[in-house]
């Protein structure tokens, strides 16, 4: 019988992943705790621009801009070299930078040496880990996992990553209020510090790969084939477009949304994070509802119902009052995580299924470079409207963006099928150059 056969077998003799899979479930507690800190840190940090420096829209839009800005700058080359080198290594070293970087912030605050451009360089450096870590991390999963099991997988990390950032963001406003903002930073160096010992006890390594299987072009070259996996296939392309179309809009009202809870709407900053948390449920329903929406409608549809459907909820926020006017925040944030959620875990099986193993550090890379590199601007967009029209006319206008993304994917091949290809991408021999997939 085969490995996969099995496999099988055991899977179902055994039970979930969480359960029976020990390497898995090591990754999953990691992942999990850093998602809880990055959460925490989400809210910790703005405030403590806010409350303790009194910095303006413009530079809490530039804090968030700085955390996402190392996708545009080294996003493509951290494919190459990820797909170089072992990615569990990669992985710690991320983490242990993470974990020292936000230790400093209240080291910093202690020494009385905080300011808003200090707070600028932590996110600046602790989002070009986390372009390695993402990365790494995207490419190390289907090593771990068999493919009958990349699903399962996804979901659950998908869900307890939206679970931890919902308690991260309650946590959050809750501890700033109750510690200071300062001192929430240190729940996140704790949390990459949990993750860095998870990590550290997987017992997985990957295969070493024969001389002739190692990438022998230049960075250039090699960032060029992972582009062009990128853009010469319909399937890959029409997603990157879309994410990138989205993710401009989303960050656009995220990096205004503390400035707009507290500053329009009036509300606590324990109040403010207990809020987001509660709308971030939406995240744990998606994650959770795709595995069954899709397997019951079809992939492509059940993408079009997480991604455009849902999101036109969050023409709501820019809705919400004081008082019983929270419910619009929390009936659009929450339809708005649960359409990205689920609209992720369906696309990353998709991915791990269509891309050869070798090359899914380079399609992680540039598809991110350009999923991610948007979300800069669109801090910076959302900053910039804020000064100059208002916060809430600017999350009219974001939030606008939101739903029309989504017709990206209605005038792609997406629309005209049930179910995306399950069928590996072909590559050229020589140049590794996929062949565009028939729509």
């Amino acid at each position: 019988m085969s490995r996969s056969g099995r496999g099988g077998l055991l899977r179902s003799a055994r039970g979930g992943l969480l359960w029976r899979h020990r390497d898995f479930r090591l990754l999953w507690c990691g992942e999990t705790a850093g998602k809880f800190g990055a959460s925490v840190t989400g809210v910790a940090m703005p405030l403590v621009a806010v409350s303790t420096l009194h910095a303006d829209t413009f530079e809490v839009g530039m804090l968030s801009a700085s955390a996402w800005l190392p996708w545009l700058i080294i996003g493509l080359p951290a494919g190459v070299w990820v797909d170089r080198l072992p990615r569990r290594p990669v992985m710690l070293a991320a983490a242990a930078v993470s974990l020292v970087l936000y230790a400093g912030v209240p080291a910093a605050a202690w020494a009385g040496l905080l300011s808003v451009r200090l707070l600028l360089a932590v996110a600046l450096l602790t989002g070009t880990a986390a372009v390695f870590f993402q990365t790494a991390y995207t490419a190390y999963l289907p090593g771990v996992l068999e493919p009958a099991d990349q699903a399962e997988g996804n979901a659950k990390l998908h869900g307890s990553a939206s679970a931890a950032q919902i308690a991260g963001l309650g946590s959050g406003g809750l501890i700033a209020q109750l510690a200071g903002a300062v001192n929430g930073m240190l729940i996140n160096a704790a949390t990459f510090l949990l993750a860095l010992l998870c990590l550290s006890g997987i017992r997985h390594r990957e295969p070493r790969r024969p001389r002739s299987a190692r990438p022998a072009g230049t960075l250039t070259a090699e960032v060029g084939q992972g582009l062009r996996l990128v853009a010469g296939d319909v399937w890959l392309r029409t997603l990157t477009l879309f994410g990138a179309t989205s993710n401009l809009a989303l960050m656009g009202y995220q990096s205004i949304l503390l400035v707009f809870l507290v500053r329009d709407v009036g509300l606590a900053p324990g109040a403010v994070g207990g809020l987001i948390a509660a709308a971030g449920a939406g995240g744990v329903v998606g994650a959770f509802a795709a595995r069954r929406t899709a397997g019951r409608v079809g992939t492509a549809r059940a993408m079009l119902l997480f991604e455009l459907g849902l999101p036109v909820f969050a023409l709501l926020i820019p809705l919400t009052t004081g008082g019983t006017g929270t419910v619009l925040f929390l009936a659009g944030g929450f339809c708005v995580s649960a359409g990205v959620v689920g609209g992720n875990v369906i696309k990353a099986g998709f991915q791990q299924r269509y891309c050869p193993p070798e090359l899914l550090g380079r399609l992680t890379a540039s598809a991110a470079f350009l999923n991610f590199g948007t979300i800069p601007l669109g801090a910076l967009l959302g900053g910039v409207l804020g000064e100059v029209l208002g916060v809430r006319p600017a999350m009219w206008i974001m939030t606008a963006g939101v739903p029309l993304a989504g017709l990206i994917l209605c005038f792609s091949p997406i629309r005209r099928c049930r179910d995306l290809p399950t069928t590996p991408l072909r590559t050229e021999p020589e140049a590794a150059v996929p062949r565009p997939a028939a729509p």
